[in-house]
């Protein structure tokens, strides 16, 4: 009778606008107290094991890498790069939002600090240049949720924490499926721009276009640095984000000198608000997933897969429209640990790579970035562009679109993704 209360407590929590964090703090709450085998020190003891972790110290310090970069007006040296390569075709501004969302995902791991970065800059700009506020809004919106598919990427380090898997395999895998979904939302904005008639910018001459793009040059570095180096073993995911977080410091500080002394109290208060959020909701989930644990919901599903799903594309199916639900109401990270160790034992029974489940995962839960009523990163484009969020969702349709094609392709096609972990690292990403 336990089981049917706490689904009810956690639809009513959710339902009445509890922030997610806590209503899997206090379902976890509920249902171990009225379980007489389990002591109820279990729970704070799940909530500190579940943090107690190397690899999720990457999480705050890739946030804090993100931040430095927004606050250095680091984004702006990307922005205007971007410019250079892209703005000449019709709505060039537009494109250049979708490409320096690709390059800054290289950096950060983590959309919103894209959407709130660049949004802040280009949502604006986009307008002056005749662009309407939904395709503003939009683009901005759509383009962020790349931030988690190209690596560095928070939720695929959260996956390999839950997995076993291998980061560098997960990072190399996502690239490919991150360009795709990047090169598609240029293909979706140049014809949206041939019919309302978006503005150009006069192509960039050669001398104009190196000017750029040596300016740029040690933003660009980071992510060949971070993801070389997690591939060749040099450091790991938490030391690539430490890096990142002092490579972005020097750059922003002594080349650029962008980044004051005085900005960093609010980039370390920003960096912890964000990071307490994600970090919190992980180690609730720990402590649900305990109970999960106690009524043996892997075991279910497992039953329940092997006696109604013969086929593991119906089950990588099943997956993608489980998440995309699942994703309109809860951030990619307490999603990942409440389901993903109930679905691992049964993606393999199927013999679907860890590796692909994880970039599915990742993808799917990217959509639910820019889906109400969660939809963080829309909310904050919305918010930026001063745009009601039932527009905004209007106008990043065709985007998700885009993305769950990409993802398709992808699940379907899954050497898409694996090329390039078979080719640059096949060590790493064996008996994944």
């Amino acid at each position: 009778m336990i089981g049917p209360l706490l689904v009810g407590i956690f639809i009513l929590l959710m339902v009445i606008g509890i922030p997610i964090a806590f209503v899997i703090g206090i379902v976890a709450l509920v249902g171990i107290f009225n379980i007489p085998y389990i002591p109820e020190v279990t729970i704070p003891v799940k909530m500190f094991n579940g943090l107690d972790s190397f690899v999720l110290l990457a999480v705050p310090l890739f946030i804090l890498a993100a931040n430095l970069m927004n606050s250095g007006k680091i984004s702006q040296k990307l922005i205007d790069f971007s410019l250079s390569m892209v703005g000449h075709i019709k709505g060039g501004l537009a494109h250049a939002n979708i490409l320096v969302s690709m390059l800054f995902a290289g950096v950060s791991g983590a959309s919103q600090a894209d959407t709130a970065g660049v949004g802040k800059i280009l949502i604006p700009n986009m307008k002056k240049q005749g662009y309407d506020t939904s395709t503003a809004v939009g683009v901005t919106a759509a383009s962020s949720t790349i931030g988690v598919i190209i690596p560095p990427s928070i939720p695929m380090i959260i996956y390999a924490g839950l997995t076993n898997v291998s980061v560098g395999a997960l990072f190399l895998a996502g690239i490919i499926p991150g360009i795709l979904v990047g090169i598609s939302m240029m293909v979706i904005v140049y014809f949206l721009a041939l019919k309302k008639g978006y503005p150009t910018y006069q192509k960039a001459s050669i001398s104009n276009f190196f000017k750029q793009f040596f300016d740029a040059v040690p933003a660009l570095m980071t992510p060949v640095i971070l993801i070389g180096g997690i591939i060749t073993g040099i450091f790991t995911a938490t030391e690539a984000a430490a890096f990142a977080s002092i490579y972005t410091v020097i750059v922003g500080m002594f080349y650029y000198k962008t980044l004051k002394i005085k900005d960093f109290p609010k980039i370390l208060v920003d960096t912890l608000t964000l990071s307490s959020l994600s970090l919190f909701a992980l180690a609730a989930a720990n402590a649900l997933g305990e109970l999960m644990s106690y009524y043996q919901l892997s075991t279910w599903a497992e039953q329940f897969f092997a006696n109604n799903i013969d086929s593991k594309w119906v089950f990588l199916l099943i997956v993608i429209a489980f998440f995309l639900f699942v994703g309109t109401f809860m951030d990619a990270i307490p999603a990942m640990i409440l389901f993903i160790p109930v679905l691992l034992p049964v993606a393999l029974t199927f013999d679907v790579s860890p590796v692909l489940l994880g970039i599915v995962t990742v993808m799917t839960l990217a959509v639910g970035l820019v889906t109400p009523p969660y939809g963080l990163c829309l909310l904050l484009a919305a918010k930026i562009g001063k745009l009601p969020v039932e527009r905004s969702f209007k106008a990043v349709i065709p985007y998700i679109a885009v993305v769950v094609v990409v993802l398709l392709f992808v699940a379907f096609l899954p050497d898409i993704a694996f090329y390039l972990p078979e080719k640059m690292s096949p060590d790493i990403f064996s008996g994944q």
